[in-house]
């Protein structure tokens, strides 16, 4: 007998969609794959066998081949073992399903017939949607994350056997669609902007940074305060909307980091990975592509603490993706785009020691290490970071309980918020996202500013992308304080941002 079954693998953030047939004939007993299925896949032929014997029904003795179109698309991943193993059983006669066709599936199964969430099931949900399946057939541990998609009936199960009894049209059917999460409050994150002690400097850039979706690198001695200021920066920015949760939500489940019955993410993603982390990692790659650290922190900020210690191939790897908001990782078959539309934030020493410059403490290093160390951070790459700030050290003083400590994050935030507001009626993205060519009617400059930046530039020898950088900070500066037209105090405060060099 024939059976044929949909299925789906993810490409990318994509779905695409993976029909199986599964042909029983009489012969010597075999269970042969076709299609260019990858180990995982192929591992799946003992995994099946042992769950369809173990959940109570009898494995088919016949020779059994699996077909898995197309055949020129690599199959990867142990959410084919639930389709192949219904395939087998529908082939064989025990799920007498007529609809089976129509019906998308995924899941991978354990030796004793238990279905295991499976990565990657919010793009099947959104691919099983736009192909006009009849339901998605999936583990129970992911129907929270798939609940998200309208429109599409889903059908959790926990067993191979509750399987093939709500297939076959027991337990009264299909169930009623599953609701989607209700909305939750964000959780009240004790990183308070309010501990930051002093730092007026640094927290005006952070601010800045915030309302217009700027990179920032923090420049100062050991424990200045920069880890603790960018670990307070996600609480500035508004919420994620519902398509901004989606395809961070997205990117999340393909990386497999959506725990189970866990939805859509509701607070924006900071990623802060070590120093260590390879270019492959931090960007994505394998066989099969994956989303590294830049797509893992779209829409969200990305951190790197300690940043003339990362790899310099690895921080080279930064610029495309801060210049376009994608990445592309091309194989020999196939390019993948993921999405990585993130905020920059660096932190680093101003040299080894990390007291160059400073008043408490004597320096020890010499010119050339810290040429050395400063030039660890490519020209280009820092040529892309729009906000570069000095940290200095807090006065043991100003640590004092008793005193005063500055705004809260709720205050700054709502400034941020408003500030954004301002961007999206004037134009459909934030400020750091604007192309050169419409900053002139954009970013209305008065006069004076302009013959400021023009002779600062010239002065400072900024490039052509620095110049046009600069313009963007002082329209988000200009949104911060409620003006309509960029004047020079908004570019005079957005060149100190550039001094630091």
């Amino acid at each position: 007998m024939l059976a044929t079954l949909r299925s789906a693998t993810v490409i990318g953030i994509d779905a695409s969609p993976v029909h199986i047939e599964v042909d029983l004939c009489f012969g010597l007993p075999r269970f042969q794959l076709v299609g260019l299925p990858d180990l995982s896949v192929k591992e799946s032929r003992d995994r099946v066998h042992a769950a369809i014997r173990n959940s109570g029904f009898d494995f088919p003795q016949h020779r059994i081949v699996i077909n898995m179109a197309p055949a020129d698309l690599r199959k990867a991943g142990a959410s084919f073992d639930l389709p192949i193993a219904l395939g087998v059983l529908a082939a064989s006669g025990v799920v007498t399903a007529t609809g089976i066709r129509e019906i998308v599936i995924v899941g991978e199964l354990s030796l004793d017939g238990t279905i295991h969430p499976a990565r990657g099931v919010l793009p099947i949900a959104v691919g099983a949607r736009r192909d006009s399946a009849a339901a998605l057939l999936l583990p129970a541990g992911n129907a929270t994350e798939a609940s998200v998609v309208e429109g599409l009936q889903l059908l959790p199960v926990r067993t191979l056997s509750e399987a093939v009894t709500l297939l076959n049209g027991g337990q009264a059917g299909w169930p009623a669609r599953i609701p989607p999460p209700a909305p939750t409050a964000a959780a009240d994150d004790a990183a308070d902007l309010a501990d930051v002690r002093g730092q007026a400097f640094a927290r005006r850039a952070l601010e800045v940074a915030a309302a217009g979706g700027h990179n920032l690198l923090m420049i100062g001695p050991p424990g200045a305060g920069k880890t603790m200021l960018a670990r307070r920066l996600p609480g500035l920015l508004p919420p994620l909307a519902f398509d901004e949760a989606l395809e961070a939500s997205a990117i999340h489940s393909v990386a497999g980091l959506i725990p189970p019955g866990g939805g859509l993410l509701r607070e924006r993603p900071f990623r802060a990975p070590h120093h260590t982390i390879s270019d492959a990692a931090l960007v994505g790659g394998g066989a099969q592509p994956r989303p590294g650290e830049i797509s893992l922190a779209h829409h969200g900020v990305l951190f790197l603490d300690e940043m003339p210690e990362f790899d310099r191939r690895v921080l080279d790897a930064l610029r495309q993706p801060l210049e376009e908001g994608r990445i592309t990782i091309s194989r020999a078959a196939r390019a993948v785009v993921f999405p990585a539309d993130l905020m920059l934030v660096a932190a680093m020493n101003p040299c080894p020691c990390g007291y160059s410059g400073s008043t408490v403490r004597t320096c020890r290093c010499t010119p050339p290490m810290v040429s050395r160390y400063r030039a660890r951070l490519s020209g280009p790459l820092r040529d892309r970071i729009d906000l570069i700030v000095e940290v200095e050290a807090v006065p043991i003083a100003s640590l004092d309980q008793s005193q005063p400590s500055g705004e809260d994050t709720s205050s700054v935030r709502a400034r941020v918020m408003t500030a954004r507001a301002r961007q999206r009626q004037r134009q459909p993205r934030l400020n750091a996202r604007l192309p050169a060519r419409a900053l002139s009617t954009t970013c209305r400059v008065s006069t004076a500013a302009q013959a400021l930046l023009r002779e600062s530039s010239e002065r400072l020898h900024l490039s052509a992308r620095a110049y046009h950088r600069v313009q963007r900070v002082g329209r988000t500066i200009a949104d911060l304080a409620g003006a309509e037209t960029v004047d020079t105090t908004h570019i005079a405060e957005a060149l100190q941002y550039r001094l630091i060099e």
